[in-house]
């Protein structure tokens, strides 16, 4: 048990890091709005990483009132994002603003649905998004994408171009002086020590995207590293 809380806490070291100090310390009566796709809709759950942001920060800062605001849409990608960023985002004066896409970004160039989005849009996309949430005074906490199918040799379909966009990821955090929470980083060092049989899917996913339990947890105690 003491190692995989050990394990666990440098996973989640690396997994949020601070390229400006953006994450300044919390308000009374801040505004939290996750955005995302369906990963951040079921995050909303009884056992979803937004319930468990919400409910720690209730006991960790009774005195705040902090408010978390789950604004994921079922497949959505950095385009749906933009246009219906002044309803969904803007318009609510959000303190801080989490931003967790780019799955289905990558995975619609193979799913029927639609083409995904180019490198350059992804980048254009995710710089215009902040750019905005910025101008209305809001901090930004952008996320890496997590993860398409769970085994570990690198043989999921669509490891290398999603880690190609996790990087456009992280370029983009430096560039915009963002706390970057490296989602994807956290789900790789987790898988490589808890998936030795090299499932595709159930140790952190239900479905390969979807999380489970473990999933949630994993990304919650990831975001609310990024916030101290």
């Amino acid at each position: 048990m003491k190692v995989f809380q050990i394990g666990l806490a440098v996973t989640l070291m690396v997994g949020a890091m601070a390229f400006a100090g953006d994450a300044a310390a919390l308000k009374k009566d801040d505004k939290i709005i996750m955005l995302g796709d369906s990963i951040t809709q079921g995050g909303g759950g009884p056992k979803g990483y937004i319930t468990v942001v919400q409910n720690t920060l209730n006991e960790k800062h009774k005195d705040l009132g902090i408010k978390v605001i789950n604004k994921g849409i079922s497949g959505n990608k950095v385009g749906n994002l933009q246009a219906r960023l002044q309803k969904d985002v803007l318009d609510l004066k959000p303190n801080l603003v989490f931003i967790y896409i780019g799955i289905n970004d990558v995975w619609h160039w193979d799913m029927g649905k639609g083409k995904g989005t180019t490198k350059e849009d992804f980048e254009a996309g995710l710089k215009d998004i902040i750019g905005k949430i910025k101008g209305v005074g809001a901090r930004v906490i952008l996320c890496t994408p997590s993860v398409i199918g769970e085994k570990t040799d690198g043989t999921n379909k669509q490891d290398k171009m999603l880690a190609e966009y996790a990087d456009i990821s992280r370029k983009v955090a430096k560039d915009e002086g963002l706390t970057l929470c490296d989602l994807s980083k956290a789900f790789w060092d987790y898988l490589k020590e808890h998936n030795k049989e090299n499932k595709e899917k159930g140790v952190l996913t239900g479905d390969r995207v979807h999380l489970n339990e473990a999933g949630n947890k994993l990304v919650a105690e990831t975001m609310l590293k990024a916030l101290e």
